[in-house]
């Protein structure tokens, strides 16, 4: 079976031509012609796309779409417009409509409207259950050992993870650090948005600021497209700078710059880029001590340093190893 498309539209000619042609494509089509006849399929049907005309007699096409986003968020909504109405409609967008057409209804565009729709909604779909299996794979649960000094940073990970608060994870290469910062992530309030990690040991400076920031088009050689940087693809959610000791100190004040201000531009760019994001970085150095020696920011260190969290090596939680072996033998088994 196709996927289920209401029209609504008080013209019937239109009306019945359109359900018709989306026939005729595929899809099953239900017809409305009004806000209360649509409203009462929603209730009764699994419902994909509403393509709905701005004006009509009683409610219009803005009230039944408010009335279905509180209602069926999921259903995506189209607007059919005339011309004269296109600003209503572009309101309409601001609203959570997907998009708009124009009358008379070009048919090729609408077909190619609801097959980017329906990609969409499927995209987001299998977005929101790959968050849900990392959140489930990245919690405190997989932070294994009951020793003394995981116990500590359990009860850490768990306090610092309601807060909005910058952290910075301090320990040795291989002690986990990286698993620390998901579980913090996906035990706090910004679960449902993006953990982005940035490795600034594995690249240069030049290439660094750009993973950062972002480029335009033609700000250095090889920069052939628009790219967003890693703080645009975070936005909303955390940003993970991993080995943050390596990274340069011109790059060091841009990226204070963006904490303080929560905005930034693109290399090469001029538009500033607002975001919102919370930050947790990871290191192997001795912060402190880079300070000291002028190789690192104070005050870059101190923004940073807001929450340190110390994730113990093994040797100082022999206890755990017994639970370690169990847990890679069974993962080893299940493997081969």
């Amino acid at each position: 079976m196709g996927h289920v498309i209401v029209v609504v539209e008080d013209d019937a000619r239109t009306r019945e031509g359109l359900g018709r042609a989306l026939g005729r494509a595929g899809y099953r089509t239900l017809t409305a012609v009004d806000g209360p006849a649509a409203l009462a399929a929603l209730a009764n049907e699994s419902v994909d796309v509403l393509l709905t005309d701005l004006k009509m007699p009683g409610a219009d096409g803005i009230a039944l779409l408010e009335r279905v986003r509180a209602d069926f968020p999921e259903i995506i909504v189209i607007i059919l417009t005339a011309f004269g109405t296109v600003d209503v409609a572009v309101e309409a967008m601001k609203k959570g409509a997907y998009d708009f057409l124009t009358k008379p209804i070009n048919l090729d565009k609408l077909d190619l409207l609801l097959q980017h729709a329906l990609d969409a909604r499927r995209l987001a779909h299998e977005n929101r259950e790959l968050r849900l299996r990392l959140r489930e794979t990245s919690g405190l649960k997989h932070l294994l050992g009951r020793s003394a000094p995981m116990q500590r940073l359990q009860e850490a990970i768990q306090q610092v993870a309601a807060t909005d608060a910058a952290v910075l994870i301090l320990g040795e290469t291989g002690t986990g650090k990286e698993l620390v910062a998901q579980a913090i992530h996906y035990g706090g309030p910004r679960a449902d948005h993006a953990f982005v990690k940035v490795s600034c040991a594995a690249l240069p400076e030049g290439l660094l600021e750009s993973e950062l920031f972002g480029h335009e088009r033609g700000a250095f050689t090889g920069a052939r497209e628009r790219r967003k940087g890693r703080f645009e693809l975070a936005h909303g959610g955390t940003l993970f700078l991993d080995e943050v000791g390596d990274m340069s100190p011109p790059t060091q004040a841009k990226l204070l710059r963006a904490l303080q201000e929560q905005e930034f531009e693109r290399v090469g760019g001029t538009e500033t880029l607002r975001v919102n994001v919370r930050l947790i970085a990871a290191t192997n150095r001795d912060l402190e001590g880079l300070v000291a020696e002028g190789a690192f920011r104070e005050d870059l260190y101190y923004r940073l340093n807001v929450v340190p969290i110390p994730v113990p090596p093994l040797r100082e939680r022999a206890d755990d190893i017994p639970a370690l072996m169990a847990h890679f033998l069974r993962a080893f088994a299940e493997r081969w």
